[in-house]
């Protein structure tokens, strides 16, 4: 029997019973869908988290008080007070590879225009935050050096923040209070959205020397952002501020340090490698389905093996070889799940930009998957369609023929 012929065949078989092989192969589409789904999705979110670490640049180091070690144990860096502002001004000073500077403290407090009244983060930033940041401003100016030293009353809203309490209209020149404390809006941050968990746009920046002494009453900073001067000079910047920070915090040879220095490309890198390993973990799951749907094909073959004994035998007595058999029923098995695949590669685009738009976040269809999740389909149809098939091959033709 030609190779042709055998497949004639079993679409045949299959047609005949269009319900019971669709139902069939649904374990195949759930399967296929679920994978390319999660893999868009998690595809999504990796290029979601780079471009938002992206944005920031690969130069960028943060100082935080407290070791990393002593840190994991004990909790954030908010538990120490030895970062100084005076820490910040030597790193300025005394690192070459160090461009910008800007010493940070944060606190959260309603702010209120009018009759309008807005709960926001609060963020006490240097006047080269913009720089070190590579945030611009959209209108207005940023505070400068004299209005930090000083600790004026001055502030730039954060996008959310202008459009919740200003709605429109012009903020630049108005007066807002915060803890009751009059502040004069100078300009607007432009718009950056969300950072994971936290809205970067939801925020007001002020002196930190102002949020220092008129809003937490505290004399340290929290952290110093960095800007090296370059990317390559990332590494020599935080070499440089580590020795620096050492000598100034007085720390002995050996001893663990009171401080920690990270590199925003590190903390990047490693924000990627665990979204990746979610998505990995995500597929993985969704992998077990497909595992699910190979058995329901072997359990469906089974059936239809045991459906037709009569027919088997009949073809035996006419000639079909026992290879025939066995490709014709494998064939049914193949045709199964890749019907399945096929159906299972449109659920999971349709699926994934369904849940892209339900919840704003970005999918991308992973050619790479969509291919995996196709050749296993395919596989797993020769895998279990293989024991039916080797059975119905194996059948007596006489005894199928006297098979009621």
């Amino acid at each position: 029997m030609s190779i042709l012929r055998i497949i004639r065949v079993s679409l045949m078989a299959l047609g005949r019973n269009k319900m019971r092989s669709f139902l069939t192969a649904l374990g195949i589409i759930i399967g296929v869908g679920a994978v390319i789904a999660m893999a868009s999705i998690g595809q999504g979110a990796k290029v979601a988290v780079e471009k938002q670490f992206n944005s920031l640049g690969t130069n960028l180091l943060f100082v935080r008080p407290g070791s990393l070690s002593y840190r994991g144990r004990h909790g954030g860096s908010g538990t120490f007070a030895n970062l100084m502002p005076e820490d910040a001004i030597a790193i300025e000073e005394k690192c070459d590879a160090v461009q910008y500077v800007s010493p940070n403290v944060s606190g959260r407090a309603q702010v209120v225009f009018r009759n309008k009244n807005w709960n926001t983060s609060l963020q006490g930033v240097g006047a080269m935050y913009p720089e070190v940041r590579n945030w611009e401003i959209e209108d207005g100016v940023f505070f400068d050096e004299n209005m930090v030293k000083s600790g004026q009353k001055v502030c730039v809203l954060g996008n959310e923040v202008n459009e919740n309490l200003f709605e429109g209209e012009d903020a630049i020149g108005q007066i807002i209070r915060i803890k009751k404390i009059p502040f004069r809006v100078i300009g607007i941050l432009k718009a950056r959205g969300e950072s994971g968990w936290f809205n970067r746009d939801d925020m007001i920046c002020m002196p930190y020397t102002t949020a220092q002494r008129r809003l937490l009453g505290i004399k340290h900073v929290q952290s110093i952002d960095v800007s090296a001067a370059s990317m390559s000079e990332t590494a020599a910047a935080q070499e440089q501020i580590e020795e620096l920070m050492r000598i100034r915090h007085k720390i002995a040879p050996g001893a663990e340090d009171d401080f920690n220095v990270r590199n925003w490309s590190e903390i990047a890198e490693g924000a990627a490698e665990s979204t990746e390993t979610m998505t990995l973990l995500l597929a993985g799951i969704a992998f077990v389905s497909l595992i699910v749907g190979g058995i329901g094909i072997m359990n469906i073959m089974l059936v239809s093996v045991t459906e037709r004994i009569r027919e088997i035998g009949i073809r035996m007595s006419v000639g079909a070889r026992e290879k025939d058999i066995l490709f014709q029923f494998l064939t049914e098995a193949i045709v199964l799940s890749l019907l399945g695949g096929v159906l299972g590669i449109g659920v999971g685009v349709a699926g994934s930009k369904l849940i892209s738009r339900i919840f704003a976040s970005p999918a991308l269809i992973p050619i790479f998957w969509v291919a995996i999740a196709f050749c296993v389909s395919a596989s797993i149809g020769v895998i279990f369609g293989f024991f039916p098939a080797w059975k119905a091959s194996r059948l007596d033709p006489i005894e199928a023929l006297r098979y009621e």
